[in-house]
């Protein structure tokens, strides 16, 4: 067999040994090649291994990066939220607080407002009870002024006229102040004359009604007021007002004297015509008494009282009767305007309404 020189021993081989070494030598390159191959793959998966498993703990260290990033975010936030709730609770402490003192404050007023109002109110009431017992003083002076008038005045009745009967009327007893009973020197009784007394500083025209309204209650003759205080017409301190005297103190004696003997008088005229008989003379005395006089001066009063009642009351109801019909002339009015209208729409089947035409003739004048 031919023999080859082997390349890398340079001895002599035979063919097939060399080829076989050949072969051998391109077995063991090709499992070098398989095995630097496998290797080769073997370290790359390892390096891809380990390049997943560095860029897994990149990712995990980046990923806790951004975590921790994201703590301290959040810590910050939380510690500007810290100092955010700090601050507001400051406010809102400072709010309270001064709520507190504003409110403190409005007590404090109110408690001073109520204070002065009290004390407002003790000074109102201490003025008050001052004024009403200053009134009650003067009240309590002007009475006694007035009593002590009226117990002169009748002390001076019995001293000028002792035949009389001089009786005092007693406090809160109905009636004048005092009664002066007219008798006669045989003890014939001739009338009755009222006093009333004020000492008042104001005249009050009522003053002249009562005394009247207690004269015709008793059947007296005559009503007299003694006062310090005169009506605005009085030209004199002794006059004749609406049917009673009026006098001042000084001249209470001499009305006195003139009106008891006008008394006097008309019961003398009295008995000289007593003893004429029949009812003739009843009646003529009847209608020539005072007792008449009076009843028919009270029928008068009233039926005046009534006419200027009546006189009122006709005004009112003239007034409501003229707005009752303006408001008639206009309802009228304007339901003839209304049916007008209609009629103009409607035309001549629009049914004629009793009464409108007058109210139309009336509009078109």
């Amino acid at each position: 067999m031919d023999k080859i020189k082997c390349p890398n021993c340079g001895q002599l081989v035979e063919i097939t040994e060399a080829l076989k070494g050949e072969i051998r030598q391109e077995s063991q390159a090709e499992l070098e090649k398989e095995l630097r191959i496998k290797i080769s793959e073997e370290n790359k998966t390892e390096i891809l291994d380990l390049k997943k498993t560095l860029e897994e703990k990149d990712k995990k260290v980046e990923e806790m990066r951004e975590h921790e990033l994201e703590l301290r975010e959040e810590k910050r936030k939380l510690e500007e939220r810290g100092k955010e709730l700090a601050l507001e609770v400051g406010r809102k402490i400072d709010e309270e607080r001064k709520k507190i003192e504003e409110t403190v404050v409005k007590q404090a007023e109110e408690e001073h407002r109520l204070k002065d109002l009290e004390k407002e109110k003790k000074i109102t009431d201490l003025t008050r009870a001052l004024e009403d017992a200053t009134r009650k003083a003067q009240q309590g002076s002007q009475q006694t002024q007035g009593e002590v008038l009226e117990l002169d005045l009748e002390e001076s009745l019995k001293t000028n006229f002792k035949e009389d009967e001089i009786l005092p009327v007693a406090k809160g007893e109905e009636g004048a102040d005092i009664r002066q009973v007219v008798k006669s020197p045989k003890g014939i009784f001739c009338g009755t004359i009222l006093w009333e007394v004020k000492r008042t500083k104001t005249w009050q025209d009522k003053w002249l009604t009562k005394l009247k309204d207690d004269l015709r209650a008793e059947k007296a003759n005559i009503p007299v007021i003694v006062t310090i205080a005169f009506p605005k017409e009085m030209k004199s301190a002794m006059e004749l007002i609406d049917g009673v005297w009026v006098c001042g103190y000084e001249l209470m004696i001499p009305l006195a004297i003139l009106l008891r003997r006008n008394l006097l008088d008309v019961t003398y005229q009295k008995l000289v015509l007593a003893q004429k008989t029949g009812k003739a003379d009843l009646l003529y005395d009847y209608i020539t008494g005072h007792e008449f006089k009076q009843q028919v001066e009270a029928l008068v009063e009233t039926y005046q009282e009534m006419r200027e009642q009546i006189a009122k009351e006709r005004q009112v109801l003239e007034k409501s009767l003229w707005v009752r019909e303006e408001q008639i002339k206009r309802l009228m009015s304007s339901t003839a305007q209304v049916y007008g209208s209609v009629q103009g729409l409607a035309g001549s089947a629009m049914p004629e309404v009793k009464g409108l035409e007058l109210q139309e003739l009336e509009s078109g004048k």
